[in-house]
């Protein structure tokens, strides 16, 4: 027979571990749901910046740019130079093909910037509802003490400055005053 601390050890470990695979699941949900809400601008603009910063992509840059170096200064003489040094061609071409990698990059960077302030207003939301659950049971838990007439070693002064609702405006300035920069 199995002592019952143990067999309630295993039974929270199981909790905790299914209440996991429920937390990455909702996640897993989620994360698919705003792939699939991309517009087919964004799946392709996404797809060409994931696959220009590709390996296979580099080398093939360094490929083409040796054989067009090649050619065009006439170390393969069986291909008549078309571009000749300083390569003004390659140089357009090279131009062109950066601005509008630069483009799609900026592109895929803005709908990720979007998709990260949208997780940051989600963990905003779980932490305000966290803390506001937070202090209830601190509250049900200083009510119980009381009732019971248990002494503590957490102050009343302490228990109601916890127990106050966070004033977000305050707060976010604090944070403001924080995150300048201090004159000297």
């Amino acid at each position: 027979m199995s002592h019952p601390s143990t067999t309630d050890g295993r039974q929270r470990g199981r909790d905790q571990e299914s209440a996991v695979e429920e937390n990455v699941q909702a996640i897993k949900v989620w994360e698919r749901g705003a792939l699939l809400s991309r517009s087919k601008a964004e799946q392709i603009s996404d797809w060409i910046a994931y696959t220009a910063g590709s390996g296979p992509v580099l080398v093939l840059h360094v490929v083409w740019f040796g054989i067009w170096g090649a050619v065009n200064g006439g170390f393969v003489h069986a291909v008549r130079p078309f571009d000749p040094f300083p390569f003004p061609f390659l140089t357009m071409t090279v131009s062109l093909e950066a601005i509008f990698l630069a483009l799609v990059v900026l592109a895929s960077q803005n709908r990720l910037a979007r998709q990260s302030d949208k997780r940051s207003h989600l963990d905003l939301q779980v932490d305000l509802l966290a803390e506001q659950e937070m202090t209830a049971m601190l509250q049900l838990l200083q009510d119980i003490a009381q009732h019971l007439d248990v002494k503590t070693t957490v102050t009343p002064e302490q228990l109601r400055d916890l127990m106050k609702k966070t004033d977000l405006r305050r707060l976010t300035g604090r944070m403001e005053e924080l995150s300048e920069p201090e004159v000297r």
